[in-house]
């Protein structure tokens, strides 16, 4: 399968394993938001669980410079240094991956290369990846015991319903699906279906 050319690069790997992926952004602030699906190279999907700015020399702590300034803007354009000594990173957490033409909701067999470049996927590999309504990857997630892992997955389901016709439709199906993964967790269920716009 060709990959749509339409893909948006935003940044590339700086740490990999088969789990989870650190990306850092071509430019700053510029991250995906929470819970976009993103594709590593060619065949490694991730969600975004994490974006964080943070200075680009750990040894140098980044100081409050605003104290005489009167907007955000303004502190920017004084110190414009700023924008070489932070950077934008994305904590990802790895859900399938494409073997030949075929999508798989589970881990691949290797991690990306370091510096492989991260694309924000169309809607049209959106509805590719969770086709029918497919949440096995919601195994990947819930197992994985991130601490804000039910607003994680809950934003997963929000961004991915965008990509498709019938949002709502999506979300019902895909909520069943989560439903049976977490059958012996209903306060857990609970919480999640109340971060989800059902009534779309």
């Amino acid at each position: 399968m060709t990959l749509p050319a339409t893909t948006t690069r935003f940044g590339e790997v700086v740490e990999a394993s088969i789990e989870r992926l650190l990306g850092q952004c071509h430019a700053l602030y510029e991250a995906p938001v929470l819970g976009t699906l993103v594709r590593a190279g060619e065949s490694v999907y991730a969600v975004v669980e994490g974006v964080e700015t943070v200075a680009l020399d750990p040894t140098r702590p980044i100081v409050a410079r605003g104290a005489g300034a009167a907007s955000e803007a303004e502190v920017y354009a004084e110190h414009p240094q700023l924008e070489r000594l932070l950077r934008t990173q994305v904590s990802l957490s790895v859900i399938g991956h494409r073997e030949g033409s075929d999508v798989r909701q589970y881990l691949p067999p290797l991690p990306p290369r370091i510096h492989t470049f991260l694309h924000v996927c169309p809607a049209e590999e959106v509805r590719e990846f969770f086709a029918g309504g497919r949440s096995d990857f919601a195994s990947l997630l819930i197992r994985r015991g991130m601490p804000a892992g039910d607003d994680v997955l809950a934003a997963v389901l929000r961004q991915a319903s965008a990509a498709f016709e019938a949002p709502g439709d999506f979300l019902l199906t895909a909520s069943r699906g989560v439903a049976s993964l977490l059958a012996g967790d209903t306060a857990r269920l609970n919480a999640i279906v109340r971060r989800l716009p059902l009534g779309v």
